[in-house]
């Protein structure tokens, strides 16, 4: 796979990188190249719109998803959606700092494409159990990577789940369901009605 290429911009003086894909050294599709007085002089809104029309293009076109894609879209989603603060710098377990109502939370972020509704056993990928973190966001995506639903659950309540899940290996890897997590979490967001006003945890069986 092709390493991810640098974007540069001329003048007015810029300040910081931008690259696309280079999330482990803080960047993803986040844009770093700043003006002076601040301001982006590309927009990430316009990045995050071609990357969701180029997935879905891919995947329809091939049959395969566009790797990473998913991942740097739900960041994106999560933070304009629920008001996070996305960390230029991936040091930890987590992604983004909460504001607001989650003032100071350490907050990982999930996505996954719901391309098949009817599917089971999607899972939400590997966790990073063994680093410092607060809560666990989900984000899910239609087919054409837009977010359908938010789901958010504290770190206590994860890795209380993970240890029930019976297999060491899925323990190790800090594995799980789309659909037992969502059983352990709160809806904190649909498409339909926005933002959900409702605390109250929904703690359906798990089993």
């Amino acid at each position: 796979m092709r390493p991810a290429a640098a974007v540069h911009f001329p003048h007015p003086p810029l300040r910081g990188t931008f690259s696309l894909g280079e999330k482990g050294r803080g960047g993803g599709l986040w844009p770093r190249y700043f003006r002076e007085d601040g301001a982006t002089v590309y927009s990430v809104d316009k990045l995050i719109a071609q990357a969701r029309q180029l997935a879905a293009d891919y995947k329809r076109a091939t049959g395969k998803p566009l790797a990473g894609v998913s991942a740097e879209v739900a960041e994106y989603d999560a933070a304009r959606l629920l008001d996070l603060e996305l960390c230029r710098e991936r040091r930890g377990g987590y992604d983004a700092i909460g504001r607001g109502a989650r003032e100071g939370l350490r907050v990982q972020i999930k996505g996954r494409v719901i391309f098949d509704e009817h599917k089971s056993g999607q899972r939400i990928g590997q966790l990073r159990v063994d680093q410092e973190w607060d809560r666990l966001v989900l984000v899910l995506l239609d087919e054409h990577f837009e977010p359908m639903e938010i789901y958010e659950a504290d770190r206590k309540r994860v890795l209380e789940e993970i240890v029930h899940s019976g297999a060491s290996g899925r323990r190790k890897r800090g594995a799980m369901s789309i659909a037992r997590f969502r059983n352990i979490a709160r809806l904190v967001w649909t498409r339909e009605r926005g933002v959900e006003e409702d605390e109250v945890w929904d703690n359906r069986d798990t089993r």
